[in-house]
C-alpha cells in the first residue's frame, strides 16, 4: 500500500475494481484495492468512492488522479499518514 503525506493531508493510491456485490477495501503490502459496487459510467465508481472514504477517515477525500483510470490517487485533507494507515489496516480486515 502506498501512502504520502503531503502538507494538505495524505494521498493514498488504490486500484478500484467496480460492480462488486459490496463496497471493501483490501490491502496487502504493495497495494491497496477498492471494490466499488457502481458501474463505471458518468463518474459513479469515483462519487461512491468520495462518499465512503470520507465516512470511513472522517475527513473530506479528494480525486487527485485517476478519474477515468482503474489506478486512482485521493487526497485526505487535514490527517496523519499513521493514522491513515490503521484505519485502512483495520477496515481490510473486516
Amino acid at each position: 500500500m502506498k501512502t504520502t503525506q503531503t502538507k494538505h493531508g495524505v494521498i493514498i493510491e488504490a486500484f478500484v475494481k467496480p460492480k462488486s456485490p459490496k463496497f471493501k477495501i483490501v490491502s496487502d503490502k504493495d497495494e491497496l484495492t477498492i471494490y466499488s459496487t457502481e458501474e463505471p459510467v458518468a463518474g459513479k465508481v469515483n462519487k461512491e468512492i468520495l462518499k465512503e472514504l470520507s465516512r470511513i477517515f472522517g475527513a473530506k477525500v479528494e480525486l487527485v488522479s485517476g478519474s477515468t483510470s482503474k489506478q486512482k490517487r485521493f487526497l485526505i485533507l487535514d490527517s496523519e499518514k499513521i493514522n491513515i494507515e490503521k484505519v485502512i489496516q483495520n477496515k481490510s480486515q473486516t
